[in-house]
């Protein structure tokens, strides 16, 4: 069963903890996520941006996927799958497909614009019983061919959209997309917490969560921040362990070459990645 996202980040606001959500890109990458949460005892959101969603023959393709692995795999911890940083017909479509959860980014529009769709956005999703994060002020870095350059939110935009009756909120505060840049000037603080202030507590969202240093992590979540979406950091450990199994010449021995062969250790690296971020954020024992 999906679920809406709404209860497991109130929950976690409540509990002070945050809730992973993992983009997946493959069989491999969704497996992997839902079997380290189920192991840990951990609610999860399975991110799909709009270019992994096309890439995995389209948003249906992507929901009977999950949902039969759930089946299959016998996963009992909340799952739901969201997709992230959609446009404005990406949401309706993902919405039709049987998505538990979805981001409509508007950040790229004018504030009135972003208010006037992400408001038709809420009442469709909501009569569905789908959750839905809205952003103010882009993040930065490159996701999919969209590149910010990591905008301060503006507080009292943030209240405006948070009024709308969204669930949960995706504020910049300095927090890019990818690997974070030597001379990277770290989160604002003082940022989230006047947004905070302004929006009580609907569950904030830390996207770029690759590479941000633990402590600020902690101190993030302290401040209302209930799901960190982490992509990067899965890819590169993925990259990394096949790298080395092709660098060993593992997959010209035996039946090395067959992919289930080929890809398991990137599958395992994406398992150990997700349980160290779900014990960073707190969420291990939670679902």
């Amino acid at each position: 069963m999906l679920v809406s996202a709404k209860k497991m980040l109130q929950d976690a606001v409540k509990g002070n903890y945050a809730v992973g959500h993992f983009n997946i890109n493959n069989l491999e990458w969704t497996k992997a996520i839902l079997l380290t949460a189920q192991e840990n005892n951990s609610p999860v959101i399975l991110g799909v941006s709009e270019g992994a969603g096309k890439y995995m023959c389209g948003y249906k393709t992507v929901t009977e996927m999950v949902k039969a692995m759930i089946e299959e795999l016998k996963i009992t911890v909340p799952v739901a799958l969201h997709l992230d940083h959609g446009t404005y017909e990406g949401a309706q479509k993902a919405l039709a497909a049987g998505f538990s959860s979805i981001m409509f980014d508007g950040s790229h529009y004018p504030i009135e614009e972003n208010l006037e769709k992400t408001k038709e956005i809420v009442a469709i999703c909501h009569e569905k019983g789908v959750s839905v994060e809205a952003e103010v002020g882009s993040i930065g870095g490159e996701e999919d061919g969209l590149i910010g350059a990591g905008e301060i939110a503006d507080p009292n935009e943030c209240k405006k959209i948070a009024d709308l009756g969204i669930d949960f909120l995706a504020a910049g505060i300095g927090n890019i997309h990818g690997k974070y840049p030597a001379n990277w000037k770290g989160l604002d603080f003082n940022a989230l917490a006047k947004i905070k202030e302004l929006i009580g507590d609907m569950p904030l969202v830390l996207h770029g969560g690759t590479g941000i240093p633990e402590d600020m992590i902690k101190k993030a979540i302290s401040l209302g921040v209930a799901k960190i979406n982490v992509n990067t950091e899965c890819q590169l450990s993925f990259a990394d362990a096949t790298r080395k199994y092709i660098e060993a010449g593992k997959d010209l021995e035996g039946k090395g070459f067959d992919p289930r062969k080929l890809l398991a250790p990137g599958f395992d690296a994406i398992k150990a990645t997700v349980k160290e971020k779900m014990e960073m954020f707190g969420s291990v024992g939670r679902a």
